[in-house]
């Protein structure tokens, strides 16, 4: 798998729909792949891993609340994926 098709099924991971079976913990995955790259920080990271069980949990509301994660943030509402 090349680095931009690992990316993009990444990227399409970590914005795994809300309410669906596991997909807490598949958006932690994805945002651990991102954390490792250095694309999120880690207070970004910690918001998703307490997300992990909770798979109606918006992880995205919570950074906001936290003032955490501007530039994920920014990047997630685009639409455009790390590249």
């Amino acid at each position: 798998m090349t680095v931009d098709a690992e990316v993009a099924e990444n990227w399409a991971l970590v914005n795994a729909p809300l309410g669906e079976k596991w997909s807490g913990r598949t958006r932690y995955a994805a945002a651990m792949f991102f954390y490792k790259r250095g694309d999120m920080t880690a207070e970004t990271l910690e918001v998703y891993r307490l997300c992990a069980r909770l798979d109606s949990q918006d992880p995205l509301s919570i950074i906001r609340q936290r003032g955490v994660g501007r530039d994920w943030l920014a990047r997630v509402e685009s639409g455009i994926a790390p590249t």
